[in-house]
């Protein structure tokens, strides 16, 4: 009876992990089928097998490519078949990925980030004035809660708006009493255009006021007093 121990370490290197070394051994086996036909049944078998052993990989047409070019890698891309995919070339193992292109500007103001950077340029290329407006409300919310997150000290919306500005190059401008008056640069505050439409709101108001004591004093009311006076007597 053999018992000699077999180590990883004296075993062939596994190509692809996550796979194991049964389904490499099994590559193996099918490099040595003569018959192409039944090769090319039973490498359809295995990578199904694969599919199961990796069921993240996901069932759509580009998973199931990278199961058919596992298994030419699995098997030193020897393996002779016909599958429903090219066989991949040697060389993307050894392709690097492409380089990232970043950004060689410095940001003016790392608390806020890149991301509004590239808002501000868009606000500064809108052409309507209404929206252009609105974009400067939105944007100083977000630098203002940017602000706050990452400093204990609160900041005034003059700096806000003087940040914007010298972000935009003086590009964007808000009234800033208008600002501070409605809250506009505040998260909880909703924004509705210029002061002249919370103007409006007020009047409606009013006016409703004013036909909720006419309805007091109505018929209803009239008749009450005159029923009082009546007891009186």
């Amino acid at each position: 009876m053999d018992t000699s121990l077999e180590y990883n370490t004296q075993r062939a290197h596994l190509k692809l992990r996550e796979y194991g070394r049964n389904v490499q051994n099994l590559v193996a086996h099918l490099k040595n089928i003569k018959d192409k036909e039944d090769r090319n049944k039973k490498a359809a078998t295995l990578v199904e097998l694969m599919k199961l052993i990796n069921p993240d990989l996901g069932t759509d047409s580009e998973s199931d490519q990278k199961v058919w070019d596992d298994l030419h890698i699995i098997s030193n891309f020897e393996l002779d078949i016909e599958g429903p995919y090219p066989k991949p070339d040697a060389s993307v193992l050894d392709r690097k990925p492409e380089r990232l292109k970043y950004y060689s500007n410095e940001i003016k103001f790392r608390h806020y980030g890149r991301s509004v950077e590239l808002l501000i340029d868009q606000a500064v290329a809108m052409e309507d004035p209404k929206e252009k407006e609105g974009a400067v409300v939105a944007i100083g919310r977000l630098m203002k809660s940017f602000f706050q997150t990452w400093n204990k000290e609160s900041i005034e919306d003059e700096q806000i708006l003087k940040n914007i500005k010298r972000m935009s190059n003086d590009q964007l401008d808000i009234d800033i009493e208008t600002v501070k008056e409605l809250g506009l640069f505040d998260s909880d505050k909703k924004y509705s255009g210029r002061r002249s439409s919370n103007t409006n709101n007020n009047k409606g108001r009013h006016n409703n006021q004013n036909k909720g004591g006419q309805r007091r004093n109505g018929p209803h009311n009239k008749a009450r007093s005159g029923n009082n006076n009546r007891r009186r007597n």
